[in-house]
């Protein structure tokens, strides 16, 4: 059995808390993919995401005495992680939040259904723009409220509900392309 999972997180913490470069190496291993998987999801690209996977470790290691045993710890190295890519998007100065209008309408859903695996998944989030990106996956993805996502934003509530529906909006469209593309042409005999 691999290292990793010999020891409980309670122990890797504890010996992060320490220092100790063998436990933080084990906390890497064992969280790593989950934690470039929320990165993928915020960066524009893979290197993107690297730079923030390793922010996001850094960020960990700088504050993990502060972890109190409350709660899932992998649920709070991902709030650490998701606050590391709001700061990365923001220093990059790529976040472009469009300011809210008065009412936001919500066209109806789409009911057709196709079924896509996580990379065309991850892929498709990724063609979003850099604010809608953001607050789709604080709202959608991690279940945070339009007040906090405002908050955690400096914008309103309204600037985040708007930003939600045009993400919506965009992806909309974006899986209606795609689809659209995995047609089958008669013609052709290819889809």
């Amino acid at each position: 059995m691999k290292t990793i999972f010999k020891q409980s997180d309670e122990q890797i913490i504890s010996g992060c808390v320490k220092g100790n470069p063998k436990s933080q190496r084990l906390l890497y291993d064992r969280y790593a993919d989950k934690m470039f998987g929320l990165c993928m999801r915020y960066a524009k690209d893979h290197d993107s995401a690297q730079d923030i996977l390793q922010d996001g470790f850094i960020r960990v290691f700088d504050k993990i005495k502060l972890y109190r045993g409350e709660g899932s710890f992998e649920g709070w190295m991902r709030r650490l992680f998701v606050n590391v890519a709001i700061r990365s998007i923001q220093k990059d100065k790529q976040l472009y939040l469009v300011s809210a209008v008065e009412e936001v309408h919500d066209e109806g859903e789409n009911t057709t259904e196709i079924n896509y695996n996580s990379d065309e998944l991850l892929n498709i989030i990724q063609k979003l723009p850099n604010g809608y990106r953001l607050v789709f996956n604080l709202y959608a993805i991690e279940g945070y409220s339009h007040k906090e996502i405002a908050e955690q934003l400096g914008i309103s509530e309204g600037t985040s509900k708007s930003q939600l529906a045009r993400a919506r909006k965009a992806l909309q469209e974006i899986l209606s392309n795609y689809s659209e593309n995995l047609r089958y042409d008669g013609r052709s005999g290819k889809y």
